[in-house]
């Protein structure tokens, strides 16, 4: 009852959120009447700020229009390469009609996003994905809100995650022969297992994983997020989480982990913050400070924007990560789409470079989580591993804003280039697809 009850709230609100908005602007308006009084500013602002608090912040856009490409503006065209039931794989092409510039990006590496699947859209790697578009072939999953999958489509569960992966890491194999791997915070597990499953089968594996604040060993630093997950029990979760999607939403009756409700913990975790913030907002708003104003909302209408989960997904990820710690145990068995069980063995991993980055203070996944992959991916040699702790950052601060552009994102770039020689597959070849090799004269990826 509760998702019910929490829409009813929204719908009920909806009216008094638009007056809101409308009062801000009348009051703000310098043409009005009601703005020449001498409060108006401060009424104003005191209505954006409750029309902000109490809207319904749907999923926001890439907007990723052109990236700079050593000083040349290279266009972007955002499409979706696979869809999926859960789950979209979105491709970043860039088009130039510069012969020098299509040149350097044809050679440039193939890079699959893996976003997390744990409350936020995968929009909120913006930054990551417009930093590494400028010297790479881009894709990232764009996982879908649950409640928006009709219940035809069947459930959803962690092996379910894996097996995403791993279609789209053959995809990205088959269209250039190999590629690369970058995991932030939740997938780097199922990443992992992903990789280590293909491993095992002799498949050829990504050339190189990159594994961000993410937790491979949630025993490590254990945060408020992990200690949440030991200290209460798998019914617990199921019996107070867990609910099933109203009939005003394309997957209705389907069992989810609320976004609102994840979204209420993000907020429970930095209430003062976010207090402070908000209050900010009200003084950036009286003094005129549009930048600031503009800054705050565009990270809040980002922050706000959450999905539902599918029920079955959300607590296996608990039961397998921060429970059972399966994955460092070595006791994890994923359900292959045949339906036999494999054991999840990262120590069959030999080619497949890897790289761990977390922040010093991260909140989220804690020190040495991250790292952990080492210890369990121990036969790639140490030539192939590396591991960064970013000093002063916090989990967004590794993939996102100064430290991500001006710290890890070089390191990146320059890992994933050192091991771009590699194991391949047979790419297709040109003759195979001659319209397509009209079509890359004017583009490269």
């Amino acid at each position: 009852m509760l998702y019910q009850i929490y829409e009813a709230q929204r719908s009920l609100m909806e009216p008094f959120v638009d007056f809101a908005q409308a009062a801000s602007k009348l009051y703000s308006n310098r043409l009005s009447p009601f703005a020449q009084n001498p409060l108006a500013q401060r009424v104003s602002a005191a209505y954006d700020l409750i029309y902000r608090l109490g809207k319904d912040y749907e999923k926001p856009t890439f907007g990723i229009s052109t990236v700079d490409v050593d000083g040349v503006d290279v266009a972007i065209q955002e499409r979706v390469e696979l869809d999926k039931p859960f789950c979209e794989l979105r491709r970043f092409k860039r088009f130039s009609d510069q012969p020098e510039t299509l040149d350097r990006l044809k050679e440039q590496p193939a890079v699959l996003i893996v976003a997390p699947l744990s409350g936020h859209y995968a929009t909120l790697l913006r930054d990551t994905v417009k930093s590494m578009l400028r010297d790479h072939k881009v894709y990232i999953t764009d996982w879908k809100n649950a409640r928006t999958v009709p219940l035809a489509q069947g459930e959803f569960h962690l092996d379910d995650y894996v097996h995403y992966v791993q279609d789209f890491i053959r995809h990205l194999q088959a269209e250039y022969g190999n590629c690369h791997v970058i995991s932030v915070c939740q997938p780097t597990v199922p990443v992992l297992a992903a990789v280590s499953l293909m491993a095992s089968r002799g498949e050829a594996t990504p050339l190189s994983m990159t594994m961000m604040g993410g937790p491979i060993d949630a025993r490590k630093s254990p945060t408020a997020v992990n200690n949440l997950a030991t200290n209460k029990s798998h019914g617990w979760f199921e019996n107070n989480v867990i609910y099933r999607v109203p009939t005003n939403f394309p997957g209705a009756g389907r069992r989810v982990y609320p976004g609102f409700l994840q979204h209420s913990g993000f907020v429970a975790m930095n209430p003062d913050r976010h207090l402070s913030s908000h209050y900010d907002y009200f003084k950036h708003l009286i003094a005129g400070d549009d930048t600031s104003a503009e800054a705050h909302r565009q990270f809040y209408d980002e922050y706000n924007a959450v999905l539902d989960m599918d029920a079955d997904y959300y607590l296996e990820t608990i039961k397998v990560v921060f429970q059972e710690f399966a994955l460092v145990n070595g006791t994890w068995d994923v359900r292959n789409p045949d339906g036999a069980l494999e054991r999840v063995r990262p120590q069959d991993i030999t080619t497949t470079a890897h790289f761990t980055i977390e922040g010093e203070l991260d909140d989220i996944s804690g020190s040495g989580q991250t790292e952990a992959a080492h210890d369990l991916c121990f036969n790639v040699p140490k030539a192939r591993q590396k591991h960064l702790e970013v000093k002063g950052a916090g989990h967004y601060g590794i993939f996102s804003g100064r430290r991500w552009r001006d710290i890890v994102y070089p390191q990146v770039r320059d890992f994933i280039l050192a091991h771009n020689n590699g194991p391949r597959l047979a790419a297709p070849t040109a003759a195979a697809t001659p319209v397509k090799k009209t079509r890359r004269a004017l583009t490269a990826g």
